[in-house]
């Protein structure tokens, strides 16, 4: 159902008389009990409020139809002389404002859009929730932090994002901005630490042409990203006199440009993240105890890819996809030592090594397969041991009394000899003095490395 709530009767009866979709009932007060009334009976997906009745005495109307509809879209009626109110009216949840004189077809496409954007993410949430698990991995550590994005990304809660880097925290907090109500709205992300000290504030918060020196009249990133997410990555890098503006903004939902006194309320959910240890920055007083509290009303540690290999298949599949068109490249297998060697690396960098170390062999493949030759040289044998389970125990037949032997058969009992004896690629190559990657080759032709 659509709630219309104005105070104008003449603007009400024209939009009544008007309303064409037939399928979505509209139901309309004048008066601010009527309202109540309404809103109390829940099921309102769209609600449009004229800006007097955003707030009944001490009741704050936009929070009380969220308490009742916890998926309803707010848009607020206003005219310019109310302007700050509405504007103010999006800190608190709702969508957006519109200013007077609106015309029903206004109204009529805004709700269309609303409905067919919640049917559209439904069915992208659920297609998109089989992905998800097999990226994030099945491990009960992992099962409860995709829990935890499910319940905070229809929120506009601020969110923490810890872990080393490459653990994929932008790719978190994107998934986070895509099960949103935010999705269809901008999603933008910079890197706090890769921004220069003299410039962060203006490039966050925009500025006011001759501010400084070159200085010119532009938005910054939070205005850029007015209705969305902006995710703040390395926050532990922001300089003290950022802290207190992004604090500001936090509390208030405020900024003002560099070399401007003008303030501006923006709607933006704020994600953040770091690989560093805050609690230890804000003993050192490097970080602010009061921005961290703020921040950190929902706190998301990720643990790094060697402490959930199992999401390791997953993750391959998922970049070969990814980086088909780039490379001009389609690979439908990977060769069993390869399947060894990138199941055993440790990867130091997380998951964005694992990204790289993919694009480098897609590129260097032929005939539709990666190679343990195709993978860079920290993944071979001598740096990435084989996992046990993928070597065949049984030793060698012993040579019988008498029995006479090819040259390439007693190259073969030599080999798998050695290889027992020291139960490590780089170390029997080196005593047999012969490359790894042939070692590697031959015990595979033996039999002695198996993909099972």
């Amino acid at each position: 159902m659509v709630l219309l709530a104005d105070s104008d009767k003449k603007f009400v009866n024209e939009i009544l008389e008007s309303w064409s979709i037939a399928e979505i009932p509209i139901s309309a007060v004048t008066n601010t009990a009527d309202m109540i009334s309404v809103a109390a009976n829940g099921k309102i997906s769209v609600a449009f409020l004229s800006a007097d009745f955003l707030w009944v005495g001490e009741l704050d109307v936009v929070s009380y139809l969220k308490d009742y509809n916890s998926d309803i879209e707010i848009f607020v009626l206003c005219e310019q002389k109310n302007q700050p109110v509405a504007e103010a009216s999006l800190s608190r949840g709702a969508s957006k404002y519109l200013l007077k004189p609106v015309a029903v077809a206004t109204l009529e496409n805004i709700v269309r859009k609303v409905l067919q954007k919640r049917s559209n993410k439904k069915s992208y949430q659920l297609m998109e929730s089989q992905v998800l698990e097999e990226l994030f991995g099945n491990t009960p550590e992992m099962q409860k932090i995709l829990k935890t994005i499910y319940k905070i990304a229809p929120t506009a809660s601020t969110v923490l994002i810890t872990g080393e880097s490459g653990t994929g925290k932008e790719f978190a907090s994107n998934v986070i901005h895509r099960l949103s109500k935010r999705a269809d709205e901008p999603f933008l992300a910079v890197n706090c630490g890769a921004i220069p000290e003299n410039i962060i504030e203006s490039e966050l918060f925009g500025s006011r042409k001759g501010a400084f020196t070159g200085a010119v009249d532009k938005k910054g990133l939070f205005e850029e990203a007015d209705g969305g997410t902006l995710f703040l990555d390395e926050i532990a890098e922001l300089s003290q006199a950022v802290q207190v503006k992004l604090l500001r903004f936090l509390q208030n939902r405020e900024i003002r440009r560099v070399g401007e006194t003008e303030i501006r309320t923006l709607d933006v959910r704020i994600i953040a993240a770091t690989n560093r240890n805050v609690e230890e920055d804000i003993k050192n007083g490097k970080f602010r105890e009061d921005l961290y509290y703020r921040l950190n009303t929902f706190h998301i540690a990720l643990p790094p890819l060697r402490e959930r290999r199992s999401v390791i298949s997953s993750l391959i599949k998922h970049f070969v996809i990814k980086h088909q068109n780039s490379t001009g490249k389609t690979i439908r297998r990977i060769s069993p030592p390869a399947q060894v060697a990138l199941k055993s690396y440790d990867y130091p960098g997380n998951i964005r090594e694992l990204e790289n170390i993919i694009e480098h062999a897609m590129i260097m493949a032929e005939n539709e397969e990666i190679t343990l030759e195709d993978l860079p040289e920290a993944l071979h044998p001598s740096y990435a041991v084989p996992d046990s389970r993928y070597l065949l125990s049984s030793p060698p037949a012993p040579k019988q009394e008498g029995e006479d032997l090819s040259l390439a058969e007693l190259e073969r009992r030599h080999i798998i000899s050695m290889f027992e004896k020291y139960k490590n690629v780089s170390q029997t190559a080196e005593k047999l003095g012969i490359s790894r990657t042939t070692l590697w080759r031959k015990l595979e032709e033996y039999g002695r490395i198996t993909d099972r």
